[in-house]
């Protein structure tokens, strides 16, 4: 039996929600960031980093969501979300899921500012700009990709699609997106599909994210 250690509003969810569309069976372990149990020795001997995804399964154990994924989609490829060695989309692919963490790494600096980092003096409105910046640089990278088709790969949805679709989903709590109406109606098309929808309903309540757009204050 798949067990996902999963925190809600966190990058879990994209393993969540690939599950959820993979129709596979899981028990969801439920993890909080504002108690101590991400520092468990438990829970370290499952994720060093006390981090979230953590994923086991027979025995094995992993801790990185694109390790994860990719684990998920080759021990399961009658469900057809991954891309096999050889399969003409296969170099998109892998760049897609490896981009995921570009766009991660943008949407964690801005978190670190506008929401780990509560008081006003820690907080730098010259990098929430330019992080904020960075970010919709990312998202454009990812418009011109779906202008012309539904999702990030010619043949179809992919697990791709759930990594970087965490991202532009995500991504509106930081960046206004209405000059970008293609990547707007990529999202519209993520957040329709009925297992994102469930992934929704099993996240957990919101701990992060309590507001819908995070301003950077003036300079």
């Amino acid at each position: 039996m798949i067990r996902l250690y999963h925190a809600p509003q966190s990058r879990s969810f994209r393993i969540l929600w690939l599950l959820e569309e993979m129709g596979l069976e899981y028990d969801l372990a439920e993890m909080d960031f504002f108690d101590k149990s991400m520092r468990s020795e438990e829970f370290l001997a499952l994720s060093p980093a006390g981090r979230v995804p953590a994923l086991e399964n027979d025995g094995q154990v992993l801790f990185e969501s694109g390790a994860i994924a990719e684990y998920l989609v080759e021990a399961n490829p009658e469900c057809g979300f991954g891309r096999a060695v050889g399969s003409e989309d296969r170099a998109r692919y892998l760049e897609w899921l490896h981009f995921a963490e570009t766009i991660g790494q943008h949407l964690a600096a801005l978190t670190q500012q506008h929401i780990v980092l509560h008081e006003d003096w820690m907080r730098s409105p010259v990098l929430m700009r330019l992080e904020a910046k960075r970010l919709e640089k990312a998202l454009a990278v990812i418009e011109d990709a779906v202008r012309g088709r539904e999702y990030l790969l010619e043949s179809g949805f992919s697990a791709v699609d759930c990594l970087v679709g965490y991202g532009v989903i995500l991504a509106r709590r930081f960046v206004r997106v209405d000059c970008l109406p293609g990547l707007d109606a990529y999202r519209t098309r993520l957040l329709a599909r009925p297992a994102c929808q469930r992934a929704a309903q099993k996240d957990g309540k919101p701990r992060i994210y309590l507001k819908e757009f995070y301003e950077a204050p003036d300079v």
